[in-house]
C-alpha cells in the first residue's frame, strides 16, 4: 500500500468510539413491549380503515408515542428501543412461538434475551387481539397440506417472511438525501392529483398515496422530537463540549430528513433516520445500505473541498454511525437461532465496483468505510467489496488488511459474474452495474427491487435421502414413487429419480413462498418502505403488492457439496467399480453406519409431549430430556454390546465412502461436475416459476447457517456424513474434504454455473492468521480472490482465526467477548453463537497460502 494511502486511510480512532462500544455491549439484550402495545392500540382504533391506512396510522402512532433516547456521547441519533440492543415485538406477523418461549429466552444457548414478568404480562394481553389475524396464520391457511408436511420433514423451511416482516431490501437513500420527505410528500400529492378518479384502481391508489403522506409526515415529526430532546439535554448539561454537540444534533434533526441534506453530517443523520424507521415499521432484517460510498460521497466531497470538515472529523462521524448499526436487534424463535445465530441483522454495506457507465467507482469514502470497520471491529454493518478487473490494487490491499483482523469481513463479490446474471433476469445494464448486496450474498439494484431474497432454504441433501428411500422420510411417504434404490440398474436411472423428486419438492416450495407473499400483501403492506422504492408511488401500490420496478422471489439450495460427493460415491463405488452394492449402501445409511443417532430434536418433542402427562407437570423440559437421554444411552450400550460387529462394519463402509471416491473441493473434474449438475437441477426448476407480484423466482445457493439445522434433520448420506451432522456450507466443500489447498478449492467452486444462481452463492474459506502476515500475505489474498473471479466465481469470504483460538473461546467465553467471526453471509460474536454453529465453524478446513 502506498504511503499516501497509509496516511489517508489509517487514521487514529477517537476515544469516543470505544466508549460507545462499551456502553452498547455492557448489558444483555432485553425484550421490550412498547411497540407491540402501540400498534395494537392503533389497530383497535382503525378497524374500519383499509389495511394500508391502518399500517400508516400505526407507524404514525408508534413514532409519535414511543420513548426516544439520545445515548451518552453519540453524534448520530435515532433509537429503536429504550435500552441498548434490545428488541421490540411485532405481534402482527407472528407471536405464538414467543408465548411458548417466554421462560426459555434467558436460558437458551444462543441469542439470549432477558424478559421481565411485566413485559410478559403486557405481551400476553396484546397477543389476544392478534389471535387469528397474523400474517403467519393467514399464510399457513393458504398452503397445501403436502407443503406443510414437507416443511415439517425438513425438506425446506420458509422462515424469514413466514414469521417476520419484509426485509432484504435497499431503498433509495439517495432520493431522501436529495429531496427529503417533504419532496416525497410532494411526489405523492402530485401523483394523486394527476390520477384519473374514474379509474377503478383509483381508490386503492389514493389510499396508498395517503399512507405514504401519513408516514412521511410522521418521520419528520419523529426527527423533530429528537431535536427537542437534544435541546433539552443541552440546557441541562454543564459540559460545554457536549452542549455544542447536542445543539448541532438538534439543528440536524430540524433540517433532515424533512429537507434535502446539505452536508456530510446531515446526510449521515438523514440516512440513519431512514435506516431505523424502516426497522420500526417492520421487523424484516437485512435492511441494507448497499452502495453507501456512492450516494454519500457527494456530501463528503463537497465538505472536504470547502474546508467545512476535515478527514479526521468525517471518520469519527462515520465510526459513530458504524457503532449505531449494532444497536439494531431482533428476537427470533429458538429454532431460528440455529439458522441465524449471533443476533445477526445482515445490514450489508458495499464499496467499490463500477459506475452505471462502466467506470471504476472507488473513491475516498470506499477506503473510509473499510477503516470504520477496522476501528469499530463489530459485526454490523456487514461490509462487502465489489471487485472487477479495474479495481485498484490499493483497495484490495486495504480490504485484505481488514480481512486479516479476523472479523470475517469484507466479503468479496465479482462484477464479472453478478452484472450479467442480473441482466439475464431482465435488469437493465445500467441498473445491473449499480447493484449492491442484500443480507448475506444476494445481489439487487437498490431502490427499485423487491427481491424477496432468502425466501426459503431448500435441503437438496434431504431430497437425495428421500430419493434413496423412494419418497419416504421418517417412515412417512412425502415424496414421489420414483423406484426402489436397490432395483436401479444404472446411475442414470437413479439420477433421473433424484431429479423428479427435486422438481416435485420445488413446486411445494413455490406454493409455500407464494402463500407467504400473498399473506403479506393482504395483511402487512408497508407504506413507508414503499415510499422509497421505485415505482411504488407512480403505480400507487405497496411493494408487497407489486409496486417495485423489479420483482423476484429468491429461495436458496443447501447441501451442494454433500450431494456432489454422494453422487460420485453412487456412480463410482456402486455402479462402476461395484465396491459396494446399492443394498449394502442403503443398509449402512439406514443404520447410520452402525452408530446410534443423536437424540436432538426428537427428545425435545417427546419432552413436550411427556409434560402433558399427569404427574410430571412440574418437571422442566431439560430434566425430561436428561431422563430420556439416559434411557436411550442405556439402550444404546446394550445395542452396542450385542452388535459391535455391525458397528465396526458400518464404520468400515463409511471410511470406504470417505476415502475411495474423490471429493468436491480438490479441483477434480469428475466430482466437481456433479456439484455443477446438482446446482443446475435446482436452479433450472426454480427459475420456471412466477410470484404473485408479477415477477419470477430466481435461485440462490447459500445457507446462512441453516446448513447446521438442516443437517440435524437429514439422515446419513452416501458421502460418509453421519446423520445429524451439519451439511456443507453454501457452495463450499464439505468441512475437511478440501485437502489440496485454497486454489484447488476455488477452482472446484468456480466450475458451478454461478450466473444461474443469480440470488447469490456463498463460499467460505478459513485461513490460519500466519497465512496473511505481512505485505506478501495481503498480496497473496488479493491474487487468490482475483484468480477465483477470473474463473467466474461469484463470491468469497474468509475467517482468519486459528482452530486453537476458537476452541479456547468455547471453553473460556469470558476471555473472548469481542471475538467476531464469519458465520455464513454475516459475522457475529463467536461466544453468542449456539454451540452447534460454533462447532461447524471450527470444523471448516484451515488453509494456508
Amino acid at each position: 500500500m502506498t504511503k499516501v494511502l497509509n496516511d489517508l486511510y489509517n487514521m487514529t480512532k477517537s476515544d469516543r468510539i470505544e466508549k460507545l462500544k462499551d456502553d452498547l455491549y455492557s448489558v444483555t439484550p432485553e425484550i421490550e413491549s412498547e411497540r407491540a402495545i402501540l400498534i395494537t392500540q392503533s389497530f383497535k382504533e382503525t378497524e374500519d380503515y383499509p389495511v394500508i391506512i391502518r399500517r400508516a396510522k400505526a407507524l404514525e402512532k408508534i413514532l409519535n408515542k414511543m420513548t426516544i433516547v439520545i445515548r451518552n456521547g453519540e453524534l448520530i441519533v435515532g433509537n429503536l428501543t429504550k435500552k441498548p440492543r434490545a428488541a421490540q415485538i411485532f405481534p402482527e406477523y407472528s407471536n405464538k412461538w414467543l408465548l411458548d418461549e417466554f421462560d426459555t429466552l434467558a436460558k437458551r444457548k444462543g441469542d439470549v434475551f432477558l424478559i421481565s414478568d411485566e413485559v410478559k404480562s403486557q405481551l400476553r394481553e396484546v397477543f389476544k387481539y392478534w389471535d387469528g389475524k397474523t400474517v403467519n396464520e393467514f399464510a399457513t391457511k393458504l398452503m397445501f397440506d403436502e407443503t406443510i408436511e414437507a416443511m415439517d420433514e425438513g425438506v425446506f423451511t420458509v422462515g424469514n417472511y413466514y414469521f417476520n416482516g419484509v426485509g432484504h431490501i435497499c431503498v433509495d437513500y439517495g432520493k431522501v438525501l436529495e429531496k427529503g420527505f417533504k419532496g416525497i410528500i410532494a411526489d405523492a400529492e402530485a401523483e394523486k392529483s394527476k390520477s384519473d378518479k374514474a379509474d377503478p384502481e383509483y381508490i386503492k391508489k389514493k389510499n396508498f398515496l395517503d399512507a405514504v403522506i401519513i408516514t412521511s409526515k410522521a418521520v419528520i415529526d419523529f426527527a423533530g422530537r429528537f431535536a427537542e430532546l437534544a435541546e433539552k439535554m443541552a440546557d441541562e448539561t454543564s459540559e460545554s463540549g457536549r452542549r455544542a454537540e447536542l445543539l448541532q444534533i438538534a439543528k440536524n434533526c430540524r433540517t433532515v430528513p424533512a429537507n434535502p441534506a446539505s452536508n456530510f453530517y446531515e446526510a449521515l443523520q438523514s440516512f440513519w433516520f431512514v435506516q431505523s424507521v424502516i426497522q420500526i415499521e417492520s421487523n424484516g432484517h437485512s435492511i441494507s445500505p448497499m452502495r453507501f460510498d456512492q450516494y454519500i460521497y457527494p456530501y463528503f466531497e463537497k465538505d472536504i473541498k470547502s474546508g467545512r470538515i476535515n478527514q479526521e472529523t468525517a471518520q469519527e462521524l462515520l465510526d459513530c454511525l458504524w457503532v449505531k448499526f449494532n444497536d439494531v436487534n431482533k428476537v427470533r424463535d429458538e429454532a431460528s437461532t440455529k439458522s441465524f445465530g449471533g443476533y445477526p441483522m445482515f445490514q450489508n454495506l458495499i464499496v467499490g465496483g463500477q459506475t452505471i457507465d462502466g467506470r471504476d467507482a472507488t473513491n475516498e469514502l470506499s477506503y473510509m468505510c473499510l477503516e470504520a470497520t477496522e476501528h469499530t471491529q463489530l459485526p454490523q454493518p456487514s461490509i462487502s467489496i465489489r471487485v472487477w478487473n479495474k479495481t485498484p490494487e490499493d483497495l484490495m490491499l486495504k480490504a485484505g488488511e481488514v480481512t486479516r483482523l479476523g472479523l470475517g469481513m469484507p466479503a468479496y463479490y465479482s462484477d464479472e459474474v453478478i452484472i450479467p446474471s442480473l441482466t439475464n433476469r431482465g435488469v437493465t445494464l445500467e441498473d445491473a452495474r449499480d447493484y449492491g448486496i442484500i443480507g448475506c450474498v444476494e445481489p439487487q439494484k437498490g431502490g427499485k427491487t423487491q427481491g424477496w431474497h432468502d425466501a426459503a432454504f431448500f435441503n437438496i441433501a434431504k431430497v437425495l435421502e428421500i430419493t434413496i428411500n423412494n419418497g419416504y422420510s421418517s417412515g412417512k411417504k412425502i415424496g414421489l414413487d420414483t423406484g426402489d434404490f436397490v432395483s436401479f440398474t444404472s446411475f442414470d436411472e437413479f439420477l433421473k429419480a433424484f431429479e423428479k423428486q427435486m422438481n416435485y419438492f420445488v413446486k411445494l416450495l413455490v406454493n409455500a413462498d407464494n402463500s407467504v407473499d400473498i399473506a403479506h400483501a393482504e395483511r402487512g403492506p408497508l407504506p413507508f418502505l414503499s415510499s422509497m422504492t421505485d415505482d411504488c408511488i407512480s403505480k400507487g401500490k405497496a411493494l408487497e403488492q407489486g409496486g417495485a420496478h423489479y420483482n423476484f422471489t429468491g429461495p436458496q439450495g443447501v447441501g451442494i457439496a454433500n450431494v456432489a460427493d454422494s453422487l460420485e460415491v453412487i456412480k463410482k463405488l456402486v455402479f462402476e467399480e461395484k465396491k459396494i452394492s446399492a443394498g449394502e449402501l442403503k443398509e449402512a445409511l439406514d443404520s447410520n453406519f452402525g452408530k446410534s443417532a443423536s437424540i436432538g430434536n426428537e427428545a425435545i418433542e417427546i419432552a413436550n409431549s411427556v409434560k402433558n402427562i399427569n404427574g410430571v407437570e412440574n418437571l422442566s423440559s431439560e430434566t425430561i430430556i436428561s431422563i430420556i437421554q439416559n434411557l436411550i444411552d442405556e439402550k444404546n450400550k446394550v445395542s452396542s454390546n450385542n452388535n459391535s460387529v455391525g458397528s465396526i462394519q458400518g464404520e468400515n463402509v463409511r471410511q470406504m465412502l470417505l476415502n475411495k471416491a474423490p471429493k468436491y473441493g480438490n479441483d477434480i473434474d469428475e466430482v466437481d461436475e456433479f456439484a455443477r449438475e446438482a446446482a443446475a437441477i435446482y436452479c433450472d426448476e426454480v427459475e420456471k416459476y412466477k410470484n404473485p407480484r408479477g415477477g419470477r423466482f430466481q435461485p440462490g445457493l447459500y445457507p446462512v447457517s441453516a446448513n447446521v439445522s438442516m443437517g440435524q434433520q437429514t439422515g446419513a448420506t452416501p458421502d460418509g456424513r453421519l446423520a445429524g451432522e451439519a451439511l456443507a456450507d453454501g457452495v463450499s466443500p464439505a468441512s475437511g474434504r478440501d485437502v489440496s489447498g485454497p486454489t484447488a478449492a476455488v477452482n472446484s467452486v468456480a466450475k458451478i454455473d454461478h450466473c444461474k444462481a443469480s440470488n447469490g452463492t456463498l463460499l467460505n474459506q478459513k485461513f490460519h492468521p500466519s497465512a496473511l502476515a505481512g505485505m506478501s500475505g495481503l498480496e497473496n489474498l488479493s491474487a487468490l480472490v482475483r484468480t477465483f473471479f477470473d474463473q467466474k466465481g461469484m463470491h468469497v469470504q474468509f475467517n482468519v482465526v486459528s482452530r486453537e483460538t476458537l476452541l479456547d473461546a468455547q471453553k473460556n467465553p469470558d476471555k473472548y467477548k469481542s471475538l467476531v467471526v464469519r458465520v455464513a453471509g454475516y459475522s457475529a460474536h463467536f461466544t453468542s453463537l449456539d454451540k452447534s454453529i460454533q462447532d461447524d465453524i471450527i470444523r471448516r478446513t484451515e488453509q494456508t497460502l
